[in-house]
């Protein structure tokens, strides 16, 4: 078991950050009318476009803060306070997912599905963190296996929609949004530590 705990504890995070069930509602009424074949492309765009985003990040953003001299105690505060915001601005009744709701927005698996609903601010600021306490292998083989999970989760839209239904969705994303304020707190709580404490 102590060999698959940083595993786990990278692929939670990222788990509710990404929120695959609270984004099928969006999802269906943006490819609302399309076949098959155009959905099945507009999952492959938004899950790649998620994926490359997501990695590229992994990879240079601690390099971009180095250069910024953001220390990585700095980032867990200044994310962890970003992270709090958007839980919390998740939880009010208007959902700023919902103005992505065009009728005349087209590439939507890149834009918003790929970023910043799959791949957003708290994805991204997970990410960085994760591999600064888990390495990069643990949160790849993560990452990997969330975008999975959004892949299916969205191939197969309509019958979780019909298994759930549109409140037991509501319902789980709440939950959701919740444990993200609470990762948040999380955060910021270890980055004020380290920086008074640990140092």
């Amino acid at each position: 078991m102590s060999f698959f705990k940083p595993y786990i504890l990278s692929f939670i995070p990222l788990f509710i950050a990404m929120d695959a069930l609270g984004n099928i509602p969006l999802f269906i009424a943006l490819t609302e009318g399309l076949t098959l074949k155009q959905r099945k492309k507009i999952i492959f765009e938004s899950v790649t476009t998620a994926l490359i985003l997501a990695l590229a990040f992994m990879f240079v953003g601690k390099w971009i803060l180095r250069v910024m001299g953001v220390t990585i105690s700095d980032f867990k505060i200044s994310g962890g306070i970003l992270l709090f915001i958007i839980s919390v601005y998740l939880l009010l009744p208007t959902r700023a997912k919902e103005i992505f709701l065009s009728e005349n927005y087209r590439d939507v698996g890149i834009f918003p599905l790929g970023t910043p609903l799959i791949t957003g601010p708290a994805v991204l600021t997970i990410i960085l963190i994760l591999v600064d306490s888990f390495g990069v292998i643990c949160v790849v083989v993560s990452l990997i296996l969330n975008m999975l999970i959004v892949w299916l989760v969205f191939l197969n839209s309509e019958f979780v929609m019909r298994l759930f239904g549109q409140a037991g969705i509501r319902a789980f994303s709440k939950v959701t949004d919740i444990l993200l304020a609470s990762i948040a707190v999380m955060l910021i709580r270890k980055g004020i530590l380290e920086i008074f404490f640990l140092r």
